[in-house]
């Protein structure tokens, strides 16, 4: 292969993962690269998970071999049958430099006579005839491995080959270091930095996305609004520091919570108000799971419970034609259950259907100028102060 060709194999690997949406987008990208810059018939990218002491394959690319899936769910060795790569970061490059790929054959090892039997048995049980292997370096450390291979009967990988993998792993490796930022910069934009649960801008995008689901295929879609009590209190007496860690603790009350609603978002919104969006399981599923949320709530320290508000399209709610309207249902029931320092939800519509109080509250007109929404969502006159201190 050409130096110009190998020149724009590493530009089309480079632009693929630079074009990449999503970590699995860019993983396939760069096996895909580096199996058509090597003329491979089959790629692989592993991550080393330290943690668990295993190589965990990502994606594997080309000609599968029997069991073998593009995207593997539990595909891992262990790492102790792959030396290789702990030693290489404790040894081949503590004095710096780039360790180097090398090549197996279904024969036997190529240019390191001793390692490997594994990968020999890998290419013998699958058809393959040889493979070159190319550790990845991410921020110092070994990230993973790049894996070639050619099929039984095709030229079997030589040191030119070796040191050209070498170059594709070193762009791999760039390839994933942009895509780990831009992955951090997205779970920033759509994170609560102090709970760590989804934000505002997150919940917005899912129930969007959730009530075309409903509109199109009937689809049960539940909000659940949470208001945390007696946060200013917390505040002024114990400080502010407190009244974060009451925060964390009911984000992670709401964080278990949810779980019990497979797919169910939770978030933090802002200040002292949080939401989980559930869509599938029934509304009273929903309920359940907010009444559990009370009462985990109601046992926080230094907390005074939760005002719980759920609206749903499984309940007699009427139409629900934007995620407006299932906001505004569940943010009435949610004050109208602090109004009521009610001990568990309130449910928009199971109280009379579109006649139900919580129903028509969230279905009248706009407040004047002058009064604010929420003033009006909790069925205040102007002037009025009967709402429940924070």
């Amino acid at each position: 292969m050409g130096e110009d060709v190998r020149l724009r194999a590493v530009v089309t690997l480079a632009q693929g993962m630079a074009a990449a949406r999503s970590p699995r987008d860019s993983w396939r990208a760069a096996a895909l690269g580096a199996c058509r810059a090597l003329s491979g018939s089959f790629a692989a990218l592993s991550m080393w998970e330290r943690e668990r002491g295993r190589l965990r394959v990502l994606v594997n690319v080309g000609e599968l071999a029997e069991g073998e899936e593009e995207f593997p769910d539990g595909e891992g060795y262990p790492v102790h049958q792959f030396p290789e790569i702990t030693e290489f970061l404790h040894e081949r490059w503590a004095k710096g430099g780039e360790p180097d790929a090398w090549v197996e054959t279904a024969e036997g090892p190529v240019a390191r006579a001793g390692y490997c039997h594994q990968r020999v048995a890998a290419l013998r049980r699958r058809g393959r005839g040889c493979c070159v292997v190319a550790p990845i370096v991410l921020h110092g450390r070994a990230w993973g491995e790049l894996y070639v291979a050619r099929p039984t009967g095709a030229e079997v990988f030589d040191r030119f080959d070796a040191d050209f993998a070498t170059v594709l792993a070193a762009v791999v490796a760039a390839g994933i270091a942009q895509t780990e930022r831009l992955e951090e910069a997205r779970r920033l934009a759509f994170t609560d930095a102090l709970t760590g649960l989804a934000n505002r801008r997150a919940v917005d995008i899912r129930l969007d996305e959730a009530v075309e689901r409903h509109r199109a295929d009937g689809s049960v879609v539940s909000l659940v609004v949470c208001d945390l009590n007696g946060l200013k209190r917390v505040n002024d007496t114990y400080g502010h520091a407190a009244g974060d860690r009451l925060l964390e603790r009911f984000g992670s009350v709401l964080s278990l919570c949810g779980a019990m609603l497979p797919g169910a978002l939770a978030a933090r919104l802002g200040g002292d108000e949080f939401s989980l969006v559930a869509v599938g399981p029934s509304a009273d599923e929903v309920v359940r799971v907010g009444d559990e949320i009370c009462f985990r709530a109601a046992e926080l320290d230094h907390g005074d419970g939760v005002a719980c508000g759920v609206a749903s399209t499984g309940d007699p709610i009427g139409e629900v034609h934007n995620a407006r309207r299932l906001f505004r249902l569940a943010d009435a029931a949610q004050y109208k259950a602090k109004a009521l320092r009610a001990a568990k939800p309130v449910v928009a519509g199971r109280d009379g259907g579109l006649d139900d109080p919580v129903v028509r509250l969230a279905d009248s007109p706009p407040p004047a100028a002058g009064e604010g929404e929420r003033r009006r969502i909790r069925g205040l006159e102007p002037g009025t102060d009967r709402r429940h201190p924070n």
